[in-house]
């Protein structure tokens, strides 16, 4: 038995979601079947009104999309919507196939792309502007005596207004007098302005009077922007996907136009309690689509409210709405202070109230973290970006010693060049932990790697909690000219447990060096997470 739908928004304003078809374009992304139907769950679950499935009976995958999606998933708040094209010139709409795909998909809503752009009809559909209006109007009606919600996307409308008003604005009334719900203005180069796109709308939604909608594409990094400039023109039905995916450089993306909707223009368009989410279903589609988060992401990358700048920090201390624009909380996101050579006390005492030290009382301690901080980052450190060696070195202050888990003696690491081309990479490390001697040796693809397994191999036999940490980035920047002629080189690491993840950073003369060090932070990191007390 299946828990009771969730109540559903007004029909008076959509949020329309077709990461599935044209997010999917994007360059890198290539969507399985299972893929698409994890996205689908995750926009519904996100509480959009609409997701565009994909285009059934033009390609296998889509087609099983639509059959799986029906039986697998029990949608609490959007509708599944089959997207295709009106019907070809000089066929009869009842005898087009891809028309009745549409209507096989058992799709509750369909959007049909029409063009709009005269001279598109003339050279791509090599039809005549007269069928062209036709072609709409029949597929619109077919569909709408079949039982179906009509969506019209009129494909280069902004272009083929530009070029002749008349025409484009005849298919938008031709559309709505033949039943589509919502008639969708399209940039479909991505070209427009916010004030070209908001007059546009406001002349054909005063000369038509269909109800409109906005898709827009990102070419001129305006497309959140002329999807907003469209809704204050009177656009009801907004077209958007997760994180702006989409061909060449994307769509309007979802999650600044919604929260902007929510937050900024005071509509609510999901579902209560929804909006916290933003930020986690975001994440979660990228991770789907194998694509790193955009760590500048508005309202939900990792560095929408990070702080730097001690002047930030000071003002922020007395009250975070005085550099932030939104409680981040709202969309399910958290403020971060950057720990720098720009950081002041402030800094210091809010980045260590963020992992649970009250520093606010002893001037001397952040005294002596900031200028630690300082001191470190001009030899070439840096500690916005390796926030656990950060919590290290401010534990090592506020408990009067650093947390040691072990000791080392002696470490190396040995590249072999053979005759042959081969090559070995071999580490060996020499170390104390809990008042035993340990050694270990093992080889890898790499010194550093090598290095990393040998000091595991060593460390496993004390503390078992290790074989559950996992390298999982690695980075490595030579810095020229630091320390006089020479040259410096920083190396970061990022390590997971499983549950979450941290950076670390090391600095020294050779990659080899500085990722001991790096490392060395990680694992003590890591012991730390798991509750394993230091040695004393």
């Amino acid at each position: 038995m299946t828990d009771a739908p969730e109540p559903a928004l007004s029909d008076a304003f959509h949020v329309f979601d077709t990461t599935l078809r044209d997010g999917a374009q994007r360059e890198g992304i290539n969507l399985t079947v299972a893929d698409k139907l994890t996205i689908a769950r995750h926009l519904d679950d996100y509480g959009v009104g609409f997701i565009e499935g994909g285009w059934p009976g033009a390609n296998p995958r889509d087609t099983e999309f639509f059959q799986r999606a029906r039986a697998e998933i029990d949608f609490r708040h959007a509708q599944l919507v089959a997207f295709g094209a009106t019907r070809k010139a000089g066929v009869r709409v009842e005898d087009d196939p891809q028309v009745t795909a549409l209507l096989e998909s058992q799709a509750p809503v369909v959007t049909l792309v029409a063009k709009s752009h005269v001279r598109h009809v003339e050279l791509a559909l090599r039809t005549t502007p007269e069928e062209n209006l036709a072609m709409v109007r029949d597929t619109v009606a077919y569909l709408r005596a079949q039982g179906r919600r009509v969506f019209l996307d009129c494909e280069h409308f902004f272009d083929g207004y530009a070029l002749d008003p008349a025409y484009a604005k005849e298919v938008v009334r031709t559309a709505s007098e033949a039943g589509a719900d919502v008639v969708v203005l399209c940039d479909t180069n991505g070209g427009m302005l916010p004030a070209q796109v908001s007059a546009v709308v406001r002349t054909v939604l005063a000369d038509t009077g269909a109800r409109l909608g906005i898709h827009a594409q990102d070419d001129t990094g305006c497309a959140v922007a002329n999807t907003l400039a469209a809704v204050d023109a009177g656009a009801t039905h907004v077209q958007c996907t997760a994180n702006g995916y989409g061909e060449r450089v994307g769509n309007s993306n979802l999650f600044p136009v919604v929260a902007a909707l929510e937050l900024k223009y005071g509509r609510r368009v999901l579902p209560e309690g929804k909006l916290a989410e933003t930020t986690r279903i975001s994440h979660a589609i990228a991770e789907v689509v194998n694509l790193t988060p955009s760590t500048h992401q508005p309202y939900v990358g990792v560095s929408a409210f990070a702080h730097k700048a001690g002047l930030h920090a000071s003002a922020i201390k007395v009250d975070p709405d005085l550099y932030q624009h939104i409680d981040p909380a709202l969309v399910g996101n958290s403020m971060r202070m950057l720990v720098s050579d720009m950081a002041g006390r402030a800094s210091i005492e809010l980045k260590g109230k963020e992992l649970g030290f009250d520093l606010s009382g002893d001037r001397e301690l952040v005294g002596r973290v900031v200028e630690r901080v300082k001191e470190r980052e001009l030899a070439g450190y840096t500690y916005e970006a390796a926030d656990a060696s950060f919590e290290l070195l401010l534990r090592e202050e506020v408990e009067g010693r650093p947390r040691r888990y072990f000791e080392v003696e002696s470490w190396r690491a040995i590249v072999e060049d053979r005759p042959d081309g081969s090559h070995a990479n071999e580490a060996t490390v020499k170390l104390w932990a809990k008042g035993e001697r340990l050694v270990a040796t093992a080889e890898g693809n790499g010194p550093v790697h090598a290095l990393d397994r040998a000091l595991r191999v060593a460390l496993e036999q004390i503390y078992p909690q290790l074989a559950g940490l996992e390298l999982v980035d690695y980075k490595v920047r030579i810095l020229e000219g630091r320390l006089g002629t020479g040259s410096t080189t920083r190396v970061l690491v990022s390590t997971s447990d499983g549950q979450g993840e941290w950076s670390t950073v090391g600095v020294a003369e050779n990659v080899i060096a500085a990722s001991w060090q790096a490392l060395d932070d990680a694992y003590a990191y890591g012991l730390m997470r798991a509750g394993v007390e230091p040695q004393e």
